[in-house]
C-alpha cells in the first residue's frame, strides 16, 4: 500500500514534467542528449571513486531517459531518427559507466582489482552483445526483448552498487559493487544466449510455416491442373 502510494506520487510528478516539457516545445532529442551528457558525468565520478554521487547522477540521467520518449509521444514528435538516436546513445551511456568502473579498479589504490577490471570489461561487452542481438533479431522477427538483464535492470544494479558503497564499512549490505559486476558479467551473457535461442526458435518456426504454406500452394496448383476441363465436341 505504502509502496504503491509512492509509485503513484512519483508517476504524477513525472507526468507533470512530461506535460510541461511537451507544452514548452522542448525537443525530445535534446532531452536524450542531455541524459547522455549527465551519464558521462556519472562515468567520470565512478572513475574518481565517488560512487555515491555517481549513483545520484545516474538516477538523474535516467530520469531524462524516461522523459524523452514520453515527451515525444505527448507532443506528437515521434520520429524514426529519434528512436535511432535514443537507442544508439543508450549504448554510449552504458559503456561510459563500465569504463569509469574499469578506470577506478585499474588505478593504483587500495581498491585496485584486476578481477573487477575484467568483470567490468566482460559486462560491457555482454551488454553491447545483448543490445546488438536484439537489434539484429528484430530485422527477422517482430520482437526480441527476452531475458532478465535488459538495460533498466543494468541501470538499477549500477545504482544499487553505487549507493551501497561505504568506504571502511563492514556491513553485509555495504560495498556491493563487486557483486553487481559479477551479476552484470554473468547475466549479460545469459541474456545474450537467451536472445540467440529465442531468435533461432522464432526464425525456425517461421521457416517451417513458410515451407508448409508453399507445399500446400504447390499441391493446390497441381490439383487445379489435373481438374482442367477438356474441350467438348459438338456434333457436326
Amino acid at each position: 500500500m505504502f509502496g504503491a502510494s509512492i509509485g503513484r506520487a512519483g508517476q504524477r510528478i513525472i507526468d507533470a514534467m512530461v506535460r510541461w516539457l511537451a507544452h514548452g516545445h522542448i525537443s525530445p532529442n535534446i532531452l536524450t542528449i542531455i541524459g547522455v551528457a549527465i551519464n558521462v558525468g556519472s562515468g567520470l565520478l565512478f572513475g574518481y571513486g565517488r560512487f555515491f554521487w555517481a549513483g545520484i547522477v545516474l538516477i538523474v540521467a535516467n530520469l531524462f531517459d524516461m522523459l524523452d520518449g514520453q515527451v515525444a509521444r505527448l507532443s506528437g514528435r515521434v520520429t524514426s531518427f529519434g528512436g535511432f538516436l535514443d537507442s544508439s546513445l543508450d549504448r554510449l551511456s552504458d559503456m561510459v559507466v563500465f569504463v569509469g568502473l574499469m578506470v577506478f579498479y585499474a588505478r593504483d589504490t587500495e581498491f585496485h582489482s584486476t578481477l573487477n577490471v575484467f568483470l567490468a570489461g566482460a559486462g560491457m561487452m555482454g551488454s553491447v552483445m545483448v543490445s546488438y542481438a536484439s537489434a539484429r533479431a528484430e530485422s527477422m522477427i517482430p520482437k526480441c526483448d527476452v531475458g532478465f538483464l535488459r538495460r533498466p535492470e543494468r541501470v538499477v544494479l549500477f545504482i544499487i552498487g553505487a549507493l551501497s558503497t561505504r568506504s571502511g564499512s563492514h556491513n553485509f549490505f555495504a560495498n556491493r559493487m563487486p557483486a553487481v559486476l559479477w551479476v552484470l558479467a554473468i547475466g549479460s551473457y545469459w541474456t545474450f544466449a537467451h536472445r540467440m535461442y529465442h531468435t533461432w526458435r522464432e526464425v525456425t518456426k517461421t521457416e517451417i510455416s513458410q515451407a508448409a504454406n508453399a507445399k500446400t500452394a504447390n499441391q493446390n496448383t497441381g490439383a487445379d491442373l489435373r481438374r482442367e476441363p477438356t474441350l467438348a465436341h459438338k456434333p457436326g
